[in-house]
């Protein structure tokens, strides 16, 4: 297999699951580890497939080709562990970046972001796995900033555990149906829209009501 073909079987490592397991057997489970935690670990690997992979693996479980019980728990190691990855490189790259005086660094700007994910990083990192680049992206700025690693942590360890509970149940379920399996990337935007816009409201009235009360 040349990396022509090892970069197409990656970016659609989804569509090629079934002949995988028919040819590879139990060996898949190091594939589908391997995927997630590299998707999540590095940045240059932002590309490869998130949701969709999850959520046909969960149609896959249905059929009885893979075992649920296993893919679960992996996929959630692989989602916490590529995290934890990912925020360590940028804590050192932070670090020796900061330890250096640079014209175009902007110390208050990280200061600014630093505070934002301790303040509400929380939220970031349970929506973040459902949007593809950001769920890469997202634990890569929380080391960048220094964010408290034992906060960064347990929200990473909630966001994976919602991401791939949510996905792959939802794939079990509702994955052999066409009309969703088709249109599965629509539905996991609507839902985080659906979440962000609920914030973003109570946020809003919170907010009216507080100023009121200052009346």
């Amino acid at each position: 297999m040349d990396w022509t073909q090892l970069l197409q079987l990656s970016l659609h490592f989804d569509q090629h699951l079934g002949g995988l397991i028919a040819q590879y057997g139990t060996t898949v489970y190091v594939m589908l580890f391997a995927i997630v935690f590299c998707e999540i670990a590095f940045l240059p690997l932002f590309f490869l497939p998130g949701d969709p992979l999850l959520f046909i693996c969960g149609a896959f479980c249905a059929r009885g080709a893979i075992d649920i019980w296993v893919l679960i728990p992996l996929l959630f190691v692989a989602t916490v562990a590529g995290s934890v990855v990912n925020y360590w490189i940028a804590r050192g790259i932070g670090q020796r970046v900061l330890a250096r005086e640079h014209r175009w660094l902007d110390r208050n700007a990280l200061q600014k972001t630093h505070a934002f994910y301790e303040q509400r990083g929380g939220m970031t990192f349970l929506l973040s796995p459902f949007i593809a680049v950001i769920r890469t992206l997202a634990p890569f700025v929380g080391g960048l900033s220094a964010m408290t690693f034992a906060r960064f942590l347990w929200f990473v360890t909630l966001g994976a555990a919602l991401w791939v509970g949510v996905l792959v149940v939802g794939g079990y379920f509702f994955g052999n149906v066409p009309l969703i399996r088709d249109h599965m990337s629509s539905i996991v935007l609507l839902g985080v829209a659906l979440g962000v816009g609920a914030l973003v409201v109570s946020s809003v009235w919170r907010l009216i009501k507080g100023r009121r009360a200052i009346r």
